[in-house]
């Protein structure tokens, strides 16, 4: 059951995961940025497939929806985006299982799967579906060779914990803080305690939610977690690139537009992929050999 790519991913230091909202704030410039990431240290990059009712994203990603909705994005322009990405880590799709079941000539989560795996995604992180309710999309997931990643929330435990950890593959998503997605200025003092409970399975634990420096990152790791997913702190960095004025030469004359060039944005989100890499591989060197992953 899995990916063996996105196993990998986890078996050599503590693999950073960031996310972006697949065509923001264009299409063009999106795959510019996710490409970036790469450069910058990503070892799995999250691709967001964007649904008009995020609910678990807070406003930061939201805006980034609207904006992929805007820009034309769709299922099927999707999986064109993916077959033009340049990047030679695992792509994982984070979508909402409306789109995941009415995709394709049949309902169910078959086609969508079968059509992910044929552009080369690795697996789904699908926030609005609960694991009792995951089986026909972990059976075809089991089909073609993808993972299914769940959300463990703070409050997480007993059998609800028990049903996620046997559904789940590639690894888990630990929330580090109750609420919606959004960089915050510390790290929650719930992510030990949420690593713990999900310590005896065998699975990496990635955990968001909140994390926006490389101090975090390192933090985050220190405390045992094997990876760390940022999503909101990168895209922040889109948003104020689409939204900073910038001066651009015309034929005839200069031309006024709001945002910064691709190019630009794409070296900002380089650097600050690269500050996070950095701050979870120092916090990967504090841990004691035991409590690193084998």
């Amino acid at each position: 059951m899995g990916n063996p790519e996105l196993d990998a991913a986890f078996e050599n230091g503590a693999a950073f995961v960031p996310y972006l909202a697949a065509g923001d704030p264009d299409y063009e410039s999106s795959i510019e940025y996710v490409e970036a990431l790469e450069r910058g240290g990503a070892d799995v990059i999250e691709l967001g497939l964007p649904f008009s009712e995020p609910i678990a994203e807070g406003p930061t990603i939201q805006n980034a929806v609207v904006r992929s909705l805007e820009s034309g994005m769709t299922p099927d322009r999707f999986f064109e985006f993916v077959e033009e990405l340049d990047v030679d880590v695992p792509l994982v799709c984070m979508t909402y299982y409306n789109l995941i079941y009415r995709f394709g000539d049949e309902s169910g989560p078959r086609p969508f799967v079968e059509k992910a795996a044929e552009v080369g995604l690795s697996g789904f992180v699908v926030p609005d579906l609960p694991a009792e309710e995951a089986d026909p999309l972990r059976e075809a997931c089991d089909e073609f060779g993808l993972d299914l990643v769940f959300i463990v929330a703070p409050t997480t435990q007993g059998d609800r914990l028990d049903r996620i950890m046997e559904q789940v593959s590639g690894y888990v998503y630990v929330q580090a803080r109750l609420g919606v997605t959004g960089a915050q200025d510390d790290v929650s003092g719930q992510t030990e305690s949420s690593l713990e409970r999900v310590a005896e399975y065998d699975i990496p634990k990635a955990v968001g939610f909140g994390i926006k420096t490389g101090d975090h990152a390192e933090r985050i790791v220190a405390a045992g977690a094997d990876g760390i997913i940022v999503g909101s702190a990168l895209v922040d960095i889109v948003a104020e690139g689409a939204s900073a004025p910038r001066q651009m030469q015309s034929n005839d004359a200069a031309a006024h537009e709001n945002g910064d060039d691709a190019e630009t944005v794409a070296a900002r989100l380089e650097s600050k992929a690269r500050e996070l890499k950095d701050g979870a591989e120092r916090g990967l060197a504090q841990r004691a050999p035991e409590t690193e992953r084998t």
